[in-house]
Formats: structure tokens, sequence, C-alpha cells
């Protein structure tokens, strides 16, 4: 239950980004300073926590030895993960950023048989390639008709160009967020904790950020005072609490697929968040009764996700127990 919890907490600091960077947008700031000052606001945050814990020097010692590894998987875990979040922002409202951020859903199930997860038998632990829950995914289904539901009386109020350029890029970022996530898990394994590997990876992805603030001066000159604030508001709440929080919850549930699906359906609370936000911040036309059906169907599904998952993985240790 604590995977979950924690999964929920994330949701809610996560969502102040479809907020804020809706808000930026709207006062004219550059989608490139929302994206690149976010991570670079972070670093001195995280190395204070890493440095108290005196885990900064081993932290590099373990970046040596891939750097490789590090940069590619940092990129694709927070750079095409969160660019392509403030593309999108450009052309659609936060709730409709938000709830297409949903499809994560599917996404990480969708990788599943692209890792490895550790399974109890009579001879000791082995490692085996993950199938797709197809139980858990047929419950994400559920938990994306509820978001539908909450966005069918405004999708069409959008043109075509508008959907498509705040769906394709947060489609990207779906894969890649929780692919970069579980990779560096893979690589790193128990030898570094939480805060490590999120200031690893924000390190290892700062290239990426350096060059999006020269096209951001180049194109759009400086950013202004209160988009700074708002980039330094989700760099806390988002970039740090929200990540290091879902970056513990999965880390809990490491070796267990069907739980790690379950913690990733939590994120699907983020659309509500991001609703009652720009109902409360940016004056938004309050939710409509069938916006609100699909509020509870997305909390059904995300029940039901966690239950299917949580039994499936019960049976299975009482198999293995029941052999030995």
């Amino acid at each position: 239950m604590k995977p979950i919890i924690l999964g929920v907490c994330a949701a809610f600091f996560f969502a102040s980004t479809f907020v804020l960077n809706r808000s930026m947008e709207l006062s004219g700031g550059s989608w490139l300073w929302s994206a690149s000052l976010r991570y670079i606001f972070m670093i001195p945050f995280l190395a204070l926590i890493v440095m108290v814990q005196k885990g900064l020097r081993p932290l590099l010692k373990i970046m040596k030895e891939k750097p490789g590894s590090w940069l590619l998987w940092g990129f694709v875990g927070f750079g095409l993960f969160y660019a392509p979040l403030c593309f999108a922002a450009v052309y659609s409202p936060g709730w409709l950023i938000a709830g297409t951020w949903q499809t994560t859903i599917i996404s990480g199930s969708l990788l599943v048989p692209f890792f490895y997860e550790t399974k109890m038998t009579p001879g000791g632990p082995v490692k085996v390639r993950g199938r797709l829950p197809l139980r858990g995914l047929s419950m994400s289904l559920i938990i994306l008709l509820g978001i539908i539901l909450m966005q069918a009386e405004n999708a069409g109020n959008l043109t075509l160009n508008e959907m498509l350029a705040g769906f394709i890029p947060v489609l990207i970022a779906s894969f890649a967020y929780p692919l970069g996530n579980r990779k560096m898990m893979e690589i790193c394994g128990d030898r570094i904790n939480t805060f490590q590997r999120v200031l690893g990876m924000t390190l290892a992805s700062l290239p990426f950020w350096i060059l999006l603030s020269v096209i951001g001066f180049t194109t759009a000159g400086p950013p202004s005072k209160e988009q700074t604030l708002q980039s330094l508001l989700v760099a806390i709440f988002s970039g740090v609490i929200a990540t290091v929080l879902f970056f513990k919850a999965t880390d809990l549930v490491r070796n267990d697929i069907p739980k790690m699906a379950s913690v990733e359906a939590t994120q699907s609370v983020s659309v509500l968040f991001a609703l009652l936000g720009e109902v409360i911040f940016l004056s938004a036309d309050i939710p409509h009764p069938l916006s609100w059906i699909g509020a509870f169907t997305v909390m059904l599904g995300m029940i039901l996700h966690s239950f299917t998952s949580r039994r499936k993985s019960v049976t299975v240790n009482r198999q293995v127990t029941a052999k030995t």
C-alpha cells in the first residue's frame, strides 16, 4: 500500500507541471525556457540532499563506469519526457495535456516484455522476461475511458492541429519517462538511492537543457522574472518532490512488474489535480457532470488495477510456497 500512497502524492505534485506550464505559456513565456529552467534549478536542491547524505562521490564514481548509458537514459527519461510536455503546452490547455499524459499507464505496461523480473522458484530466485500484464492492462483501459469522459465536453472546442500537437509529443513522453526510469534502475541496482539516481539523471541530461537554453535565448530572449519564478516552483514541486516520491515508489516494487504497473497507474490522479488547479488558479470553467463521472471512473480503474496486480502477485507467491 505504501508505494500506491507515494504514487498518489507524486501525482499531486506532478499536476503543478501542467498548471504552471500552461500559465507560463498564457503569459507569453517560451516553452524552451519552461523546459530547461526546471532541470537547471533542480540541480542545487538535489546536490545538497545527496551531499548531506554523503552520496555525491559514490554517485559520480558509478556514473563514470557507464557514462554513455547515463547520458542516453538521462536524456530519454528526462529530456524526451519533459521537453515534449512543455512543447504541447503551446497548443493545448493543461487539462488536455494531463489527460493525454495518462497514456503512460498503457505505455508502461507495453514496455514490460523489454525487461526482466525476479521470480521465486523452488530452486531460488531467477530472472525471467516480463509478460504483458493483460488484466492490469484491461484495468488501465478503464482509467483511460474515464479520462475520455472527462475531456469529451472540451475536445470539441479544439482544432485537429491543436489536438495532434497536444497528443503526439505527450505520447512520446509517456513512453520515455517509464523507459528511462526502468533502465536506470536496471543499470544501478541497489548501489545508489533514489536521490542519487534522480540527481544522476538530471546531471546526465544537462547538456540537452543547456542546448535548449541557448536556442531559447537566441529565439525568444532571456526569460521573464515571472517565468523564472514559476519554473523554480515547478523544479521544487514537480522536479524534486514529485520525482523523488515517484522514483521511491518504483524502487519499492522494482522486482515486481505487476506492482510496478500499479504504481505507474497512480499517475492518473494527476488529471484530477490539474483540473482543480486550472479552476482555482487559471479561472477555468468548473467541470460538468460528465467530467465528474469520468473522474470517478478513473479512480475506480486505478483501484481495480491495483487490486488485480496485487492478487496476481499473491497467487504466484502461494504457488511457489506450495511447491517448496
